[in-house]
């Protein structure tokens, strides 16, 4: 895997064997900066409004890519989500941060990758007690080259119909925060697949 400012933080010491803490930019209703915060601290209950990224990659059939988020996460293991979501580094564009961890993830970096607005949400997680507090980037674009998922961040992928993933919905778990980010993005979404892909 390349080094990259993620993969550098998550290795990087303080000198004691111990882990550099990563830390998410904290902003206010409006999306503007407003201070720092550990990553954890920010997602303990109630939360800390902080800027986050949400990202859905389509095919050619105009196919959503899900992921399965690994099982050896802290926060939502083993459940299906879009394709990438994630936080910015403070000072990170969240059109960056958007991109590059679709590349550190899945090992794949979208063709074409396009705003489709910001949702404010708060969202508890039952199973974990963390709290999804966010202020959250929606990115559309096309993945048109293969996937090849970073197995310590997914599981499995999947690439889906709209009404497949209905089905999916229906029978597995999914992220908390997945419902909200899919139907805010979805007028970006129907853009760019067209009306006959169901979106």
């Amino acid at each position: 895997m390349p080094t990259t400012p993620a993969t550098a933080a998550s290795s990087a010491s303080n000198g004691t064997g111990t882990q550099e803490p990563i830390m998410l930019e904290l902003v206010d209703e409006s999306g503007n900066t407003i201070g720092t915060a550990e990553k954890l601290s920010a997602h303990q209950a109630p939360g800390q409004l902080h800027r986050a990224f949400s990202v859905f990659l389509f095919d050619e059939q105009g196919r959503l890519l899900l992921q399965q988020r690994a099982l050896g996460k802290y926060h939502s293991p083993g459940v299906w989500s879009n394709t990438c979501c994630g936080h910015p580094y403070p000072g990170e564009s969240p059109f960056a941060a958007a991109a590059r961890r679709t590349h550190e993830e899945l090992g794949l970096s979208p063709s074409l990758l396009a705003q489709a607005g910001t949702v404010r949400y708060n969202h508890p997680d039952p199973s974990s007690g963390l709290v999804e507090q966010e202020f959250n980037h929606l990115f559309v674009g096309l993945a048109q080259a293969a996937v090849h998922p970073d197995p310590e961040e997914v599981e499995a992928t999947a690439f889906v119909s709209a009404e497949e993933l209905a089905k999916r919905h229906a029978e597995v778990p999914f992220s908390a925060w997945f419902m909200t980010v899919l139907d805010a993005a979805r007028p970006a979404i129907r853009e760019l697949t067209g009306d006959a892909a169901g979106w």
